[in-house]
C-alpha cells in the first residue's frame, strides 16, 4: 500500500531566549513548553506532536546550544547536539536582526557537520520595520546554506502556518509515531513541575532562577475525583536564595503557588490543592546524583 501521510522528527534549535518554547506552544496550539524571559528555561528535550490530515510532525524542543559553564550546562548542550543527528529537519530559530553574534556563529559551526535540511525561522518580526526584514534574511543567507528562510512572529502567530506547511514538504512519507490526540510525551508530573518552575522564573530576580529545580513529591487524585492534591519542592543552592523564594511572610511563595495552581487547574480541568516547600541543596547543578534526582540523565552530561 502506498504511503499517503508524512511523518518525521523536527529539532527546534536556537540560542537561549529566542522564543523556541513560544513557537512550539503556538504550533501545537496549547501550552507544553514553559516560557520566561530568562535564559536556560528549557532544560530537557521536550517532545511535542502536531497531527493533521497530512501526517504528523514530532518536535524536539532542545535546550539552547551555548558554551557550557557547569555539569547542567554540559548536559543541556549534549542533549541539543545529539538531537541534531536523530531528526529529519532542523528548525533554527533566530531573532529578526542583521547582527549575527557569536552565539549564532557557534550554532552555524555545529551545523556544518550535519546533513539534515535546516530551515531558518526568523522570529519577532513584529518588533522590527517591515522593510528591514529582507536585509536581515540576506545577512543570514551568507552565514549558512538554508533550505528555507521563514520570517514569523511566534507571539502574534504571524506566518506560523507557513512553518508547518514547509516542514511537511521536507518530511518523508511514513506511518505516524503517536495517536492523533497525543500532544506531548512529557509525563504529567514533569509538566506540572515545569509549570511551577516557570512561575518561579517569572517571579524571582535574575540570579536565583538558574539555581532552582522543582520536583513533585506526591500527585494524587482524591477518590471522588473532585481535587488533585499536589506536593512539590523547589530546590535552590543557597540559604539566602531560600529566603528570597519564600519572601516576606511567605508572600513570594504564595504568589508562585497561586499562579502555578491556576494554570495546573486549567490543564488538568479540575481543582488542585497545591503545597510547595523550599529546600537547599548546595551545588546541585554540579552533582551527578542531584542531576539524576531532578530528571537529568548524567550520561548526557
Amino acid at each position: 500500500m502506498e504511503q499517503t501521510k508524512k511523518s518525521g522528527f523536527v529539532a527546534l534549535i536556537g540560542r537561549p531566549n529566542v522564543g523556541k518554547s513560544t513557537l512550539m506552544n503556538r504550533l501545537i496550539g496549547q501550552k507544553i513548553a514553559i516560557t520566561s524571559n530568562k535564559p536556560q528555561t528549557t532544560r530537557n528535550r521536550i517532545q511535542t506532536v502536531y497531527t493533521d490530515e497530512r501526517g504528523q510532525i514530532v518536535f524536539l524542543d532542545t535546550p539552547g546550544i551555548h558554551k557550557a559553564k557547569n555539569k547542567l550546562g554540559n548536559y543541556m548542550v549534549n542533549v541539543a547536539q545529539n538531537t541534531l543527528k536523530e531528526v529529519d529537519v532542523i528548525l533554527w530559530l533566530v531573532e529578526a536582526s542583521d547582527y549575527i553574534g557569536a552565539g549564532e556563529r557557534h550554532i552555524a559551526e555545529q551545523l556544518q557537520n550535519v546533513k539534515t535540511p535546516v530551515i531558518l525561522v526568523m522570529n519577532k518580526i513584529d518588533m522590527v520595520k517591515k522593510e528591514d526584514i529582507l536585509v536581515f534574511i540576506d545577512a543570514y543567507r551568507k552565514l549558512y546554506d538554508f533550505a528555507e528562510i521563514i520570517p514569523v512572529s511566534a507571539w502574534k502567530g504571524t506566518n506560523t502556518d507557513d512553518v508547518i506547511d514547509t516542514l511537511f514538504q521536507y518530511l518523508p512519507y511514513g506511518p505516524m509515531f503517536y495517536d492523533q490526540d497525543t500532544v506531548t510525551d512529557q509525563p504529567m508530573r514533569q509538566i506540572v513541575s515545569e509549570l511551577i518552575r516557570e512561575k518561579a522564573l517569572r517571579s524571582l530576580d535574575q540570579e536565583i532562577p538558574h539555581g532552582i529545580a522543582v520536583y513533585i513529591d506526591t500527585m494524587k487524585e482524591r477518590p471522588d475525583g473532585s481535587i488533585m492534591d499536589i506536593e512539590a519542592t523547589i530546590v535552590c543552592e543557597r540559604e539566602s536564595h531560600k529566603g528570597i523564594i519564600i519572601g516576606k511572610q511567605g508572600k513570594m511563595l504564595q504568589k508562585i503557588g497561586s499562579l502555578a495552581r491556576k494554570e495546573i487547574e486549567e490543564m488538568l480541568e479540575m481543582k488542585v490543592n497545591l503545597k510547595i516547600w523550599v529546600k537547599v541543596r548546595k551545588e546541585w547543578r554540579n552533582s551527578d546524583v542531584q542531576l539524576k534526582n531532578f530528571g537529568y540523565n548524567p550520561k548526557d552530561v
